[in-house]
Order: C-alpha cells, then structure tokens, then sequence
C-alpha cells in the first residue's frame, strides 16, 4: 500500500498471476467492460512482438471516499511464459494481493502447479509472504472439454485457505466475483495491519460498493 498523506491517495496493488494462456489478459479485458466508466480508467497494454502479454500494464480503478481520500487501485497481469521470469518478479514488487488464474483443463494442472510454486517464490524474492498475502484462486475456461469438475475444484478449494473461484472469463463470467473476492481479502488485511476504516473513514461496504457499484456506494 502507497499512501500520500499530502495528497490524500491511497494505491493498492492487485497481480493477476498464473501459467501462460489461463486467461489472466482475459480477465482484465473483461473487467474492463464490465466496470463502471465512473470508476475504471483506460486499459493499457505492452505486448511482446510474438502477441503473447510481457505485462499488461495495467487497468486502474479510483474513487474518492466520503471523507475526501483517493483510492487508487491497479490491476496488472503477468506474462505467464518460462521466458519472462524476471518480469514476472519484477511486476510482483510491492503488490498487495494477488489473483491466481489458473487453467481448468485437467491437462493443464502440471503448468498451474509449476506457476503456483513460482508466485510463491517470487513473492519470497520480493520480501512478501506468500502465506498472510490476500491471495485468490480462480479455476478459469471452464467452458472447454475435458475441464474439472466442481467437485474436483471443491477439493482443491478445501486443501488451502485461499478462497477459490469458478470462471469462463472470455464470456465475463466469474470475473467480477474473483476480484470481489479478492478485494474483500484485502480489505480485512489492511485492515488487521493498519486499521484501514479508522485511517481513513471508509467502510468495508464502502470500499467495495465504489468499486463494484459507483453510483450507489453499497453492496
């Protein structure tokens, strides 16, 4: 977390991390129609020449809370191939939750698990803790044969802490749940560390009903 006593903003950091091609570009794309013009600002991107995302950098969200605070938030995805390691890394620095996006082909869980062990790595390289860092998990192109079922996803889900979601992103779906969730991870985080509401004078329902519904400021 940023925060700018003089100009009262606060940023917040969200990764959207995973293997190559899980949809994370995907995601965000669809976000980015499916939130409010109030609140998202331009999506911006840097491919590499082959097409395939370096980073995607990045699709922002503010909102000034009643008490008068900006809150900056930003969405950044990272390239899931081997290849861009360091990138990766890189786009992991001071980030304050993260989304893991991954595969829902049975075909796909070595490449999940491969990328899950890098997010935990690089979050160690980075000084974070990949166990108390607000982290989501979401199950992703579920629409594709021969993907989990949602009792397989429901015994994944059991076996860790990280609240787990279920998504076809190339039809907006799951999307704004996954964040959602995300950020309601987060919220309780900052708030356990830095007595969130009482710093700023913004409530969970507040936080979260900016976002996800702007005009009316409730969930």
């Amino acid at each position: 977390m940023q925060f700018n006593t003089r100009t009262r903003e606060v940023t917040l950091k969200v990764v959207y991390y995973g293997p190559a091609l899980s949809g994370k570009t995907t995601n965000i794309e669809a976000l980015h129609g499916l939130l409010s013009p109030d609140t998202r600002g331009r999506l911006m991107t840097l491919d590499t020449r082959g097409d395939r995302t370096l980073f995607f950098d990045l699709l922002p969200v503010h909102f000034i809370t009643r008490t008068g605070y900006k809150i900056k938030l930003k969405l950044f995805t990272v390239p899931g191939q081997v290849v861009h390691e360091s990138t990766r890394r890189i786009v992991l620095q001071s980030t304050d939750a993260v989304c893991f996006i991954a595969d829902g082909q049975r075909s796909q869980r070595a490449a999940n698990n491969e990328a899950f062990s890098g997010l935990r790595r690089n979050l160690g390289v980075n000084s974070i803790d990949p166990d108390t860092v607000p982290t989501v998990i979401q199950f992703n192109k579920l629409d594709l044969p021969d993907v989990l079922s949602p009792q397989e996803i429901e015994v994944y889900a059991n076996r860790g802490t990280e609240p787990v979601f279920r998504a076809i992103a190339l039809r907006g779906e799951g999307v704004l749940e996954t964040l959602q969730g995300c950020l309601s991870v987060l919220w309780r985080s900052l708030e356990q560390q830095h007595g969130f509401s009482r710093m700023l004078g913004v409530s969970r329902d507040e936080f979260l009903g900016r976002i996800f519904h702007p005009k009316g400021g409730r969930l």
